[in-house]
């Protein structure tokens, strides 16, 4: 009876009132805002190719008919079809014959995720549907240099619940979008939602978590919720599309961000400014510095390969597997499963091995991968090299993420909002060049080609990641992160291994965990 008492004495808003400044529950929030934009980032994937396929082939089709209607001489029409009781009427006299046929019916468009016939059709939708997924990351690179130093004066909170607002819009608008142009608007909506939400989610966790391998824990959490969206967004898309329609899908996603919206709005006070209590290193400066610059091309050359697969693989598939339109999606399965699988134990284990290592096997993993994908004459072929791929990027996210936070430690002011920038940026420029650069490589040269380039890309940046062992600090920033009377608990910033520093926590979290 105590527990039904409890329950019903249970106010929901109130204990989002109280947990308001608990760290899981802005983690949560993190984890979900970035699981509903990784499942629209992904969901179109076995969608937007064969959608638009049949959107080209219905018009071209359409012309055609249209052509011989023209072109028909005038005596070709002297007989008429009559649905009504199956007689052919003559024109001129009145003369009318009864035929024992069927009537003829109209032909319709091939299925176009099952052997299409044009291939040359199916090699100018490579470009059309690289820069149609290009065009999110390319618009996300362009606003992410203005977010950083906008969560540095406004706080994390608003950017974070602003990304919600656009990123509803635009799966509103995906989802009644019916030709080319509305699809490109509403793909490169997205990316203005996904910038304040992935630099403004992430920075809001590094600066709550201050402990080194915790940040590492947490942003692994969150990239789980990233690789969740992937891993769910691709089959969901499939088997939604091939038995439901394009709308439903979209719909579904509109609700749960819903619920996300709803969750910031009460918990996080977004109408709250909020800004940082010290000036933040600027966008430039840290961009000068090498060390950073290594750790954001390790995440745009490791997330090229997947950037190049997502709009080139399920076309290559159609052409050479006659893949069905739920396979399209599902041939992604085991590249998400991986990821989430390679995030979740790297977020820790990265610590005790070396980030630097651990970055530098996933992205050579990466490459080999990559290489061995053309290989498969089926489905089922794709199933370990895209294992490998999902895997080796989780590596190195996991990997590379909490060392950009680590870094700015180390090397500049505890301000996490422009260096998160730069990672986003990263991030975007490998989802940007790699669709739209793939696609017209994968046209020129063919989808094999443009697999073994950027295997081999990938495997002659790995080394670089070397000079992330044990990157030089400022000596002020060593002294004070060494000095035991520090209130705050770090750790010693070296991705060889970790330990205690000082022993009291800033007691404004210490009920956090």
């Amino acid at each position: 009876m105590g527990r039904l008492d409890a329950l019903r004495q249970f106010n929901l808003l109130s204990w989002l009132r109280e947990e308001r400044r608990s760290r899981r529950l802005s983690l949560f929030i993190v984890f979900v805002a970035l699981l509903l934009d990784n499942m629209l980032l992904t969901v179109v994937v076995p969608i937007i190719p064969s959608y638009l396929y049949s959107l080209d082939e219905s018009t071209e089709m359409g012309l055609k008919n249209n052509t011989l209607t023209q072109q028909a001489p005038a005596g070709a029409f002297n007989s008429i079809v009559s649905l009504y009781d199956n007689t052919v009427r003559t024109a001129g006299p009145n003369i009318t014959v009864r035929s024992t046929d069927p009537p003829p019916t109209p032909e319709l468009p091939q299925n176009s995720s099952e052997c299409p016939q044009s291939n040359r059709m199916l090699l100018h939708e490579n470009v059309k549907v690289g820069l149609l997924f290009a065009s999110k990351a390319t618009v996300q690179l362009l606003i992410n240099p203005f977010i950083g130093p906008l969560t540095n004066r406004v706080g994390y909170q608003l950017p974070l619940f602003a990304g919600f607002c656009i990123m509803f819009i635009s799966t509103i608008m995906f989802a009644f979008s019916s030709s080319y142009v509305l699809l490109f608007l509403a793909r490169s909506l997205q990316g203005v939602g996904s910038s304040c939400s992935s630099v403004a989610g992430m920075g809001m966790l590094a600066s709550a978590y201050t402990d080194d391998e915790e940040r590492g824990h947490a942003i692994g959490i969150a990239l789980g919720g990233l690789a969740m969206g992937v891993l769910i967004g691709p089959p969901f898309g499939s088997v939604m599309y091939e038995f439901v329609g394009k709308t439903a899908p979209f719909l579904i996603l509109a609700f749960l961000a819903l619920f996300d919206g709803a969750l910031q709005f009460f918990v996080l006070q977004p109408s709250k400014v909020a800004p940082e209590s010290q000036k933040g290193t600027s966008l430039f400066t840290l961009m000068k510095d090498p060390y950073i610059l290594i750790a954001a091309g390790a995440i745009c050359f490791g997330n090229m390969a997947i950037a190049m697969l997502e709009p080139t693989l399920p076309i290559w598939m159609m052409e050479t597997m006659c893949a069905r339109k739920w396979q399209l999606g599902v041939a992604f399965l085991p590249a998400s499963i991986s990821y989430l699988i390679g995030t979740y134990i790297f977020g820790t284990l990265a610590v005790k091995m070396g980030r630097w290592l651990c970055a530098l096997i996933g992205i050579t993993v990466v490459g080999i991968s990559v290489i061995c994908v053309p290989f498969a004459k089926s489905i089922y072929g794709l199933i370990v090299p895209n294992f490998g791929i999902g895997f080796a990027i989780g590596m190195v996210d996991s990997s590379m993420m909490p060392i950009m936070g680590y870094l700015v430690d180390l090397r500049h002011v505890s301000v996490y909002g422009s260096v998160y920038a730069i990672a986003d940026v990263a991030f975007c420029m490998g989802f940007a060049l790699g669709p739209s650069i793939g696609g017209a490589i994968s046209e020129s040269i063919g989808f094999p080609w443009l697999m073994t380039i950027i295997g081999i890309v990938d495997i002659l940046y790995a080394p670089l990641c070397i000079f992330l062992r044990n990157p030089p600090g400022q000596e002020e920033k060593i002294a004070i992160l060494m000095d035991t009377n520090c209130s705050m608990k770090t750790r010693s910033y070296s991705t060889q291994g970790t330990h205690h520093q000082g022993e009291n926590m800033d007691p404004e979290y210490e009920d956090y965990d």
